[in-house]
């Protein structure tokens, strides 16, 4: 009998050994996993615009090779947001960069995608323009006239805040839906009274064209942009979301510590000329940082969103934090 319940004891003994020892085998293999997951990006596809100076910085520092060190790192440009959801929608970009807008009609379309993150946009950077010559002298002036502006973008909220604070309805103006390139023709030739824009079309417009600014956000509340990531692909590598946001700051950083280089690039990148592209970057907040998403910047875009479907311009309501991604 003792020896039975002395093999019992070792038996028991042993078993729980090697229950632990299975447990602590099965928690490290769950924190290789998790460490690993990232590493195992295989491609890294990045989408921007003119006006994206993190990521330019980015791109020319090779900062999200260091990030991503086992990834191929794919940039892809967009004249505008709208074109680069619908590649984000189709699982050919990763994370991108834009406007309040055109998040909205992409949750509205049901196409999939995740806000990860935020800037504040500074309030001269996008504007309405007229012609120098024109007699629009305000904003009630706008009644009959032909505006260009990109459908979906972030001009399209200006515009749409612009006629609201008018006292104006979308059926008081004629909207011109062109994207930037095919606006500035059309306005250069005064195809269009009127063009809802953001930069660096804005400066360019301001410093090589006959323009005066009819209104531009200083008119209205804190404007945000957002980087917005693929839900699959966020799902799958789920600490890819911090290391885009540090990435982005160091570019922020970067640039604010080396402004005339940080022009060059910019000027290089987006073809501008220098006086053009340094119009630009003196509107940018000095730092501009990238930042989790608040409360208060999901509740704006929700009134954003909210204006629209009273206004008809999306189809049905929609509520932001359904596409906001959570760590969680």
């Amino acid at each position: 009998m003792k020896l039975f319940v002395k093999i019992s004891v070792i038996g028991l003994a042993f078993t729980t050994f090697t229950l632990i020892g299975c447990q602590k085998s099965e928690q490290t293999l769950g924190k290789t996993t998790s460490s690993t997951e990232t590493q195992s990006v295989k491609t890294l596809s990045i989408g921007f615009q003119k006006s994206s100076l993190n990521l330019l910085v980015a791109r020319q520092h090779k900062l999200f090779e260091q990030a991503f060190p086992n990834a191929k790192i794919e940039w892809r440009e967009f004249p505008a947001g709208p074109q680069m959801l619908e590649a984000l929608a189709v699982g050919a970009v990763d994370f991108g960069y834009v406007g309040n807008t055109p998040p909205i009609f992409a949750q509205a379309a049901a196409k999939p995608l995740s806000y990860v993150a935020y800037e504040v946009v500074a309030p001269t950077a996008q504007a309405v323009l007229v012609h120098a010559d024109h007699t629009i002298n305000s904003l009630q002036d706008l009644r009959g006239k032909r505006v260009a502006v990109q459908k979906g973008s972030s001009a399209h909220e200006l515009l749409a805040k612009t006629l609201q604070k008018a006292g104006l309805s979308w059926q008081d103006i004629q909207p011109i839906w062109l994207a930037p390139a095919e606006a500035r023709a059309a306005f250069d030739k005064k195809a269009v009274d009127a063009w809802a824009i953001w930069e660096p079309y804005l400066g360019t417009a301001e410093i090589q064209g006959h323009t005066r600014t009819l209104v531009d956000g200083r008119a209205f509340p804190t404007t945000y942009s957002f980087y917005i990531g693929n839900p699959d692909f966020i799902q799958k590598y789920p600490d890819s979301v911090q290391k885009l946001i540090k990435t982005n700051n160091l570019a922020d950083q970067w640039i604010v510590q080396h402004q005339d280089q940080a022009l060059q690039i910019y000027a290089k990148s987006t073809g501008l000329s220098i006086p053009v592209a340094q119009r630009v970057l003196d509107k940018r907040p000095k730092p501009s940082p990238v930042q989790p998403l608040l409360p208060e910047v999901i509740q704006h875009q929700q009134q954003i969103a909210d204006l629209f479907k009273q206004a008809q311009l999306i189809p049905t309501q929609i509520d932001i934090q359904q596409s906001v991604w959570s760590a969680q």
